[in-house]
């Protein structure tokens, strides 16, 4: 772990002093080299990402596919969400909106007396060392995650942003990132809170985020894999994922139907929001909580009324490019499309 974070951090170095800094200079952004240097980490956990991506996920899915690839526009249309987010602009953008506000909330309350929580200060000498420290943080973030997914699945309101995210029908290791951009500012300002309150370095979230969002590339990949009987139980799988994603199971929830009572008529079994497989990296919440689903199965992705008309007669339109799915995002949380 020393020899790995020394090998980062010369190489953040250099991209900072070669590239980013010159650059802060000409556009008059000296007073911001504190935030471009942090900026200069994301940039390259970006970029080395994105080389494991094209060099060891790629070939996988030439190698194993669940189905063929048909409709290469809307990859296309992922791949630019992919850049946006692991290149650092949708964390620049909120380094000038969201991050300028939690670092005023959160220096106010220091300033009252408020500390944050020591969360790898709960067991001296063992989470002392940086990766206990790093998977015990992994861990309660995974968990975070976990009903933010929910959330996600589970409020009326939010589940019109988050659909964009489902509506992928040709799921690949470029779908991580296509999401609604108000639902990744929702997701992003819960985890940073919660980084803030539990304590967590800098460098140790920037951690965090890069082993989540790669695992994350490959649990959307278009490869026919699972981990078996027991590492399906220990770490989420693209077939585990791909449950979530199914049609009529990764999003809906079969509500049973009830008997008739004094003064209350029967109600007849009908789908609600929910789901199943919700986990980001552990599928241990999943279990738990019971909405683990573990069959063996591939089956097609997106959202039901992509493919079957409502009451109106239509199937939904999610949009084609980027700026066209963003829009109508907007229009479904106004119950507008």
């Amino acid at each position: 772990m020393g020899w790995l974070g020394g090998v980062f951090d010369s190489v953040q170095q250099w991209l900072f002093e070669s590239v980013l800094q010159p650059l802060m200079f000409t556009t008059g952004l000296a007073s911001l080299l504190e935030n471009g240097y942090e900026a200069s980490g994301w940039l390259l956990v970006g970029l080395l990402q994105l080389v494991v991506i094209v060099a060891v996920i790629g070939p996988m899915q030439r190698w194993w596919p669940v189905e063929e690839i048909t409709d290469r526009a809307t990859i296309r249309t992922d791949i630019l969400y992919t850049l946006i987010h692991r290149l650092g602009l949708f964390r620049l953008a909120l380094f000038f909106t969201v991050d300028p506000l939690a670092d005023s909330l959160f220096g106010a309350l220091r300033v009252a007396g408020v500390s944050t929580f020591q969360l790898d200060g709960i067991w001296p000498g063992v989470t002392d060392i940086s990766w206990v420290s790093l998977l015990l943080y992994l861990v309660v973030f995974d968990f975070v995650d976990y009903w933010i997914h929910r959330g996600q699945h589970h409020f009326e309101w939010w589940w019109r942003l988050h659909s964009l995210h489902h509506a992928q029908q040709q799921m690949t290791m470029w779908s991580d990132n296509r999401n609604h951009l108000l639902d990744d500012l929702l997701r992003d300002v819960i985890l940073v809170t919660v980084a803030q309150l539990i304590g967590v370095a800098p460098g140790q979230f920037i951690a965090i985020v890069a082993i989540t969002q790669l695992s994350e590339s490959f649990q959307h990949a278009n490869v026919r894999l699972w981990f078996g009987q027991v590492g399906e139980r220990l770490w989420i799988s693209p077939r585990f994922h791909r449950r979530h994603h199914s049609i009529g199971i990764g999003h809906e929830t079969v509500k049973p139907s009830t008997e008739a009572t004094s003064g209350q008529p029967a109600t007849p079994p009908r789908v609600v929001l929910g789901g199943h497989n919700f986990g980001v990296l552990l599928p241990w919440w999943d279990m738990l909580m019971g909405t683990a689903n573990f069959e063996k199965r591939f089956d097609p992705t997106g959202v039901r009324d992509q493919v079957e008309p409502g009451p109106d007669g239509r199937v939904r339109d999610y949009g084609r490019g980027f700026w066209s799915q963003q829009w109508r995002g907007v229009l479904r949380l106004l119950s507008k499309a």
